[in-house]
């Protein structure tokens, strides 16, 4: 095998397109089995959903990371981190475990503990009356979720005849709405709320949702909530490190205009600014499933039934965010998010269809403070760092446009925008205060960021973190091989779902299609490919927003500091 530097620049064995954390798992696991892989990110430091920024050189915010299920001894997003040798490099701190998430209804409060059984209780304590339906209810969640986290870990390949045979909630219940589970188990509308409370972490109602969605995101969860140690950033600075360490590249601010089919074969990318193509046999598409159908790739391409499933693809529901600073702390509270409601669920998401965005009656608070304490980034000491978020309709009207940002489209200064995010601001603050107690008068930094806020940094169609709600009819979404050899997609469209460990297990997946093995059950089981040793050492005054921009812009300006 040649010496990295005798190869063009130009051609390299993998490209993948686009630094979120899907596309770096697989970029990192092909590097590892010797690949040489160039990735290329439009934005300024890779991370996608799970990048931070930095303000006022005192607050560090998590765009996407504010907890993660299953993250124990056994989890599988460890496993995914360690496969590529980062066993001790990522670290977990626990939330409370009694109570990670605090649910608060009119008239109802309860604290959503680690396990099934813990769950069930405390669901039957809170909903007196509801026994039999809540435990019908539970028995096919914990089932489903089992045998889906089962599937994804078996080390054969399971046949359709097996998956019957061995996944018998799964074939029953996965594909079939979450509200028709809840009128199964005849369940009251208060009830419903309470279990589908923490809906917004899949961005669907329950007439949308599946329940295998449902299931699966609560199994993770219910398995121990858990943040890393250093915020979000430290997953993507990881993998860059796994790919550069191993011969490969990332190249932020690097946006690919076109990926480039032959004879119905990928061979390479068209770079923006630049004349010459780079090539590659493959080609890995971590971008916008609908852009890289219709846009980077073409639509000449597909067979046409995928292009009409994904031109009438609807969006999973895009969050408003409140990035907030406090120069004090907050009353003493339990490491816990809380998912706060002046609505019964159900009519909630009703009025995001409808497209009505007035008054915000639900919000999710996240505690960075709180969830690591040691950090020296995520605000001085005596500060609160935390998030106020909230869905939204996935329309631009609201916000006075009529595109978005991915396509050009300049808004920052449009007036109407402006004075939409001026009353989203005063709004959610006010149901923030609803929850917390007055703080306004506290306040050091207060920054709203909206749809558009995310498509300008992501390029998701609509500004979502979640990927496609739906693609054609029935549940389901694309696999992460595609109909042209040699061109994979990863991310929160796929299969595999949406959510940091989902595109992370898209990624492994893919990269198992490539390599052809099983990767998720052998690592899970203790295999490490490549060679640990090759990872760099990390100084005391490590920076992963720093390392996550590729070697080649470590140097660059305009990298935010602390302190």
């Amino acid at each position: 095998m040649p010496e990295v530097d005798d190869v063009p620049s130009r051609h390299w064995d993998a490209i993948v397109v686009g630094a979120g954390l899907g596309g770096l798992v697989c970029a990192a696991y092909l590097a590892a089995d010797g690949r040489r892989v160039l990735v290329t990110e439009q934005h300024d430091v890779a991370g996608g959903n799970s990048h931070v920024f930095r303000r006022r050189r005192a607050y560090e915010f998590d765009v996407g990371v504010h907890y993660l299920g299953d993250c124990g001894p056994g989890g599988v997003l460890p496993a995914i981190l360690a496969g590529v040798g980062l066993a001790g490099r990522v670290n977990f701190l626990p939330m409370d475990q009694d109570g990670f998430d605090r649910i608060e209804l009119p008239g109802l409060t309860m604290d959503m503990p680690a396990g099934w059984r813990a769950y069930r209780d405390r669901l039957v304590a809170a909903l007196p009356g509801e026994a039999a339906g809540l435990d019908t209810f539970v028995g096919i969640c914990s089932a489903v979720g089992t045998e889906m986290r089962d599937t994804l870990l078996s080390p054969v390949e399971l046949t359709i005849q097996d998956l019957i045979a061995t996944t018998p909630a799964t074939v029953a219940w996965s594909r079939r709405p979450l509200a028709e589970l809840f009128d199964h188990c005849g369940l009251s509308t208060r009830a419903r709320s309470v279990l589908a409370a923490q809906s917004p972490n899949y961005g669907m109602g329950p007439a949308q949702a599946t329940v295998g969605t449902h299931a699966m995101v609560t199994d993770h969860y219910l398995r121990g909530a858990y943040y890393p140690e250093g915020g979000g950033q430290v997953f993507a600075a990881s993998l860059v490190e796994v790919v550069e360490a191993n011969g490969g590249e990332v190249r932020t601010r690097c946006r690919v205009e076109r990926i480039l089919v032959e004879d119905g074969k990928a061979t390479g990318v068209r770079i923006r600014g630049e004349r010459e193509p780079i090539t590659a046999p493959l080609v890995v598409s971590n971008a916008d499933y609908r852009r890289t159908v219709l846009e980077l790739v073409g639509p000449e391409h597909f067979p046409a039934g995928v292009v009409k499933r994904t031109r009438a693809a609807t969006m999973g529901m895009p969050f408003v965010t409140l990035y907030l600073g406090l120069k004090r702390a907050l009353p003493s509270r339990p490491n816990a998010n809380v998912w706060w409601y002046d609505i019964d669920v159900d009519e909630y998401y009703k009025r995001l269809e409808a497209g009505e965005q007035g008054d915000v009656p639900f919000l999710f608070l996240s505690f960075a403070s709180h969830k690591d304490p040691g950090s020296a980034t995520v605000c001085p000491p005596g500060h609160t760092n935390f998030q106020a978020m909230t869905l939204c309709p996935s329309d631009y009207a609201p916000w006075g446009v009529e595109e978005g940002p991915a396509h050009g489209k300049r808004y920052r200064r449009n007036p109407e925008y402006l004075e939409s995010k001026a009353r989203m601001t005063e709004r959610m603050l006010d149901s923030a205060e609803r929850v917390l107690g007055p703080f306004r008068g506290d306040l050091a930094h207060v920054e709203l960021g909206t749809p558009l806020t995310h498509e300008r940094y992501t390029l998701s169609t609509a500004g979502t973190p979640f990927g496609m709600a739906q693609w054609g009819s029935g549940s389901g979404r694309p696999d992460t091989r595609t109909t042209i050899d040699g061109l994979f997609v990863v991310g929160a469209n796929t299969r595999y779902g949406s959510g940091i460990t989902g595109v992370a297990v898209s990624g492994i997946s893919c990269a198992s299609q490539i390599l052809e093995r099983r990767l998720l059950p052998e690592v899970h089981a203790g295999t490490v490919l490549g060679d640990p040793g090759r990872l760099p050492d990390r100084s005391p005054g490590w920076d992963p927003l720093l390392i996550s921009r590729g070697k080649d812009r470590h140097d660059a300006r305009g990298l935010a500091g602390i302190g």
